[in-house]
């Protein structure tokens, strides 16, 4: 199945974008459009949203062929003109298109619809936050966050003869030979090494700059704008603390608790930074899928036995191209999801090696996508535009959620039940990462100022806070110490990482639910879905059976129940 764009009732049919003048006599319709009944003030939300959905798009494609290919200039500079020559001039137009909104006599009467009342709420939020100041500002914030990408993008390393990118390097650290392991991490390290100063100064410009729009727009720092910018309406940074509290007490204790248990089986008192990904008992590395092609096959065989509607989705992507799902030199690192707005078919973009690491990437960039077909018929882009926290749910629910068909990619069953430990193993260690990175963030830009040192040593304080302390790094403290700067989201999109902590126990709920009821589970998952952002948070959680819930008695809760999951997969 194919998806065609639907027929445009506002914006050319025929439109290229080259600069802001292609663009500018939308606007100025919008802005000068006299409006004077609730059905005329209803198809203007629809222009607007065409609009928005014609531009998201636009940079979007920009943004993907970038990624896919760092080293191709012509990409690269699409991107950096589109960010920093066409969206600033936008900015402006939409801050007055969202007075006019605001301004409107007919928004109490549609505001009685949750739809429009979340909507509304976050047109509001943005003119409180516009600093015509700040758009110069973040078009260079846009323009230097991208080289994040690039400086990752050509770190590879030598093996066997040949220039491997980190992620397939990082693979090769599970396999069973230790010398090679050691090897392999030491050039990993070599050239990280390299990086390192680079990525530090980077960093520091980007805290600058994003300071400065923080006192623009009247806050103290940007830690604060961030939470009003995010639209945190259902949480507060004291949560956010308490959340990290919890953690220490309640997750690290238990992540110690199975490294342990991988030490008595290797026979060693503390680990090598190269056994952390080993399996301890002597198998090679799980190999679910050869290449992208067929971990794509298979995955759509997975979805298809949970939901058909679920493999659809997949087999339109693949019959249309919208899938870049292996890893390459000049890759930027990571994988997404990234929605296209006005054909409403997402693109996946990833980098495969064959690990299963990379399973859980593709299964969890599939719940994205689900996420986007379900919630594309909605009437306005801005219903579609989802917080993290509700965007994060659906990957996450996924990744458990299909679980129970992973035969497909391991017949053998003490393989899938090998894979399956992995991943609640996964689960629990990485929710210290979180909040790690979450708590960082708040000290970074509560001080803004901080020199390099202060942030390295900053780092390791909390790293000493939130790690086992099982591991020997000696020798290596400067790899442990720079650790924070594999970290996309540290550069590019900051304050988005607690989400994936938070949606990850509300995952486990849906998870938890379904082996109770799957069917019931998944109708609930997909009925929260469906609604986009058209609710509270809090509302959509209840919509998938779960509570919107982090707090230490639900963590506490939540721990205990994937204690007893992973008891049962290793009697």
């Amino acid at each position: 199945m194919i998806i065609e764009k639907p027929k445009r009732s506002f914006v050319k049919e025929q439109l290229t974008i080259s600069a802001w003048e292609d663009i500018a006599p939308f606007f100025k319709d919008l802005i000068d459009r006299p409006i004077d009944n609730i059905n005329a003030f209803i198809d203007w939300l629809k222009d607007i949203s065409e609009l928005e959905a014609v531009l998201e798009e636009e940079a979007a494609w920009r943004y993907i062929k970038m990624t896919i290919d760092t080293s191709n200039e012509i990409y690269s500079s699409s991107y950096t003109k589109f960010v920093t020559e066409i969206q600033p001039e936008i900015a402006p137009q939409l801050d007055q298109i969202n007075k006019k909104i605001i301004a409107s006599k007919y928004i109490d009467a549609l505001s009685k619809d949750s739809n429009f009342a979340i909507y509304f709420r976050a047109i509001k939020n943005a003119l409180d936050l516009f600093r015509q100041e700040n758009i110069p500002l973040e078009a260079a914030i846009n323009e230097k966050s991208q080289l994040f990408g690039s400086i990752s993008g050509a770190q590879t390393i030598e093996h066997e003869g040949n220039q491997i990118t980190m992620q397939k390097a990082a693979s090769l650290l599970k396999l069973q030979n230790e010398s090679l392991r050691k090897e392999i991490f030491v050039k990993m390290s070599d050239r990280r090494k390299l990086d390192i100063l680079k990525l530090d100064e980077l960093y520091s410009e980007l805290i600058s700059m994003r300071h400065d729009i923080a006192l623009n727009a009247g806050f103290s720092n940007y830690r604060d704008y961030m939470f009003k910018a995010l639209g945190r309406f259902d949480y507060t940074k004291e949560d956010c603390f308490n959340f990290h509290r919890a953690i220490k007490t309640l997750v690290v204790p238990l992540v110690i608790k199975i490294q342990k248990n991988k030490l008595e089986i290797l026979v060693k008192e503390a680990f090598k930074p190269w056994d952390l990904e080993v399996d301890p008992t002597g198998k090679e590395p799980l190999k679910p899928f050869v290449d992208g092609e067929e971990m794509l096959e298979k995955t759509i065989q997975v979805f298809d036995r949970m939901d058909g509607y679920f493999s659809d989705c997949l087999k339109t992507m693949k019959n249309m191209g919208y899938l870049d799902l292996d890893s390459k030199k000049g890759k930027a690192p990571g994988g997404y999801n990234y929605p296209l707005y006005e054909i409403g078919v997402p693109f996946i973009f990833m980098n495969a090696v064959g690990s299963q690491k990379d399973l859980v990437t593709m299964v969890h960039e599939g719940g994205h996508a689900i996420h986007s077909f379900l919630s594309r018929d909605l009437l306005l882009t801005g219903f579609k535009n989802l917080p993290s926290e509700v965007a994060e749910l659906a990957s996450m629910s996924m990744e458990l959620l299909s679980m129970k068909y992973w035969d497909a990619f391991y017949p053998d069953e003490d393989e899938l039940k090998r894979a399956k430990k992995d991943q609640l193993e996964s689960v629990i260690s990485i929710l210290p990462w979180i909040a790690q990175i979450d708590e960082f963030q708040h000290w970074v830009y509560e001080n803004p100022l901080h020199s390099h040192e202060e942030r390295k040593n900053q780092w390791i304080k909390l790293s000493n806070e939130y790690s086992t302390g099982l591991t020997d790094w000696n020798g290596y403290e400067e790899i442990r110490f720079t650790s924070w700067q594999r970290q996309m989201h540290l550069f590019e999109v900051p304050f988005y990482y607690i989400e994936y902590g938070i949606a990850q126990l509300g995952a486990l709920s849906v998870w938890r639910n379904s082996i109770s009821n799957e069917q019931e589970a998944l109708d609930n998952y997909k009925n929260a879905l469906s609604m986009g952002y058209t609710d509270s948070i809090s509302n959509i959680y209840q919509r998938a059976g779960v509570e919107f819930d982090f707090s230490e008695k639900h963590l506490g809760e939540l721990m205990q129940f994937v204690e007893n999951q992973l008891s049962e997969l290793t009697n």
